[in-house]
C-alpha cells in the first residue's frame, strides 16, 4: 500500500469545505475495519484511508499549512499504513469510568504483547507492539497502543484462498479469541495487495 504524499492531501480550505463528507466516509470505512475483543478492547485496523483522515484532521486542528509541518505529520502517520505483508492497528483499551480505567490499566500492564492474529492452519503472525516507543511502564499500560501483525507468505496466500482469520489475547488476565467476520476479513484482505 502506497504511503501518503503531500499531493494526496486536501488544502486546509478544501478540507474545511469537504470535512463533513470526508469524515462521514472515513467513519464508515473505520467501522468496517474495527474489531471489538470483549467489552474493553477495540482494535482499529489502519490503512491509507484511515491514516489520511487522521492526518487531515491533525492538520486542521493544529492549523498546519507549511510544507515542513505537513511532512512532519506524514512522517508520523505513514508508518501506520500496511506494507503488503502485515496488518497495522491501533489498540484502544476502553473503560468509561476514570477510576475503573486506572485500575484496569495497572492490572493489564504489558497486555499489548499478548495479542495475536492467526490464520487457520498457518499459525500466528509475528506481533510487534509499540515499535515507536514503549507504552507500558512499571506501574501501568497505556490506553492506546500500536500493533503490527507480520504474516508469512503462505499464511497470506491461505487468507486469499479463504482460510479463517482469528484474533485474540493470549493472557490469563483477559483470554479472548474471536474469528474475524466476513466483512472485516474482506476489508483486511485489501491490506495484502
Amino acid at each position: 500500500m502506497q504511503k501518503l504524499l503531500r499531493a494526496d492531501l486536501l488544502t486546509l480550505e478544501a478540507y474545511s469545505a469537504q470535512r463533513n463528507e470526508v469524515r462521514k466516509t472515513a467513519l464508515a470505512h473505520k467501522r468496517m475495519r474495527t474489531l471489538h475483543l470483549g467489552a474493553h478492547m477495540t482494535v482499529l485496523f489502519e490503512d491509507r484511508i484511515t491514516v489520511q483522515a487522521q492526518v487531515q484532521e491533525m492538520l486542521r486542528i493544529e492549523r498546519i499549512f507549511e510544507a515542513s509541518g505537513i511532512q512532519d505529520e506524514l512522517d508520523a502517520y505513514n508508518p501506520l499504513i500496511p506494507n503488503g505483508t502485515d496488518l497495522k492497528a491501533t489498540l484502544l483499551i476502553e473503560y468509561a469510568d476514570p477510576l475503573e480505567r486506572a485500575t484496569a490499566l495497572a492490572r493489564l500492564r504489558g497486555i499489548e504483547r499478548a495479542f495475536f492474529a492467526e490464520v487457520s492452519g498457518h499459525g500466528r503472525a509475528s506481533l510487534h507492539a509499540d515499535e515507536d516507543l514503549d507504552r507500558s511502564d512499571d506501574d501501568k499500560t497505556s490506553a492506546v497502543h500500536f500493533l503490527r501483525f507480520e504474516f508469512a507468505t503462505d499464511a497470506i496466500a491461505a487468507l486469499k484462498s479463504g482460510a479463517a482469520l482469528q484474533f485474540g489475547i493470549d493472557d490469563q488476565r483477559m483470554p479472548l479469541r474471536v474469528e474475524a467476520s466476513g466483512s472485516l476479513r474482506a476489508a483486511l484482505l485489501a491490506d495484502f495487495d
